[in-house]
């Protein structure tokens, strides 16, 4: 076994932490859409974030090992290879998308739940925990991985490496926005004062 083959483990083992990371985030989001007390929506609050956590991990670990296979390799891809150069992209995406947006959106929910106090999570609680800012992003971002992992097995040309993360992107927005949804009379009934 040569030197490639290790850094392609480490390539892979990069992959699993961040896509078991994005599964815990999964979990945490439908758990926080069904919380309906502040006990409830707690641990799964304190969990995403530290699951939150492994992503920096996961994105150096891909684009450090990819780096290494793309210079250090005689296989016939270089920097300029159209599907590394869509790989590179979509980090960067899951870079913004989950560090910026998403990191935004959960220190809100978190300011919510701190406000919120003990007892019914109340209409802005529940409003960030169904927020396209968590939902779009967790689920895009899973879109984006897919779509780099299918050009990283087909290494299509330029058109098809991005068609992929594109597609897979749409994908992942869709279903977020439809698995986000809650039923109006649902909203209604928490943002009424008890009375």
């Amino acid at each position: 076994m040569n030197t490639y083959h290790y850094v392609l483990y480490v390539h892979f083992l990069a992959l699993f932490v961040g896509i078991g990371a994005g599964a815990v985030l999964l979990t945490c989001l439908f758990q926080l859409r069904a919380a309906r007390t502040l006990e409830q929506a707690v641990p799964w609050g304190v969990v995403s974030g530290k699951a939150a956590k492994f992503f920096p991990v996961a994105i150096l670990g891909l684009f450090g090992t990819g780096a290494y296979m793309t210079s250090e390799t005689t296989f016939p891809w270089t920097w300029s290879t159209h599907w590394i150069q869509v790989g590179i992209a979509g980090l960067v995406v899951l870079t913004i998308q989950g560090g910026g947006v998403a990191e935004r959106t959960a220190k809100k929910l978190e300011a919510a739940l701190h406000a919120n106090g003990p007892g019914p999570l109340g209409p802005e609680c529940r409003r960030l925990a169904l927020h396209p800012g968590l939902w779009v992003m967790e689920f895009s971002n899973f879109g984006v991985v897919f779509g780099v992992v299918w050009n990283m097995t087909e290494k299509p040309g330029l058109g098809g490496a991005i068609a992929a993360v594109v597609v897979g992107y749409g994908v992942g927005a869709v279903l977020a926005l439809l698995l986000s949804r809650a039923p109006q009379d649902e909203l209604a009934t928490v943002s009424e004062p008890a009375g």
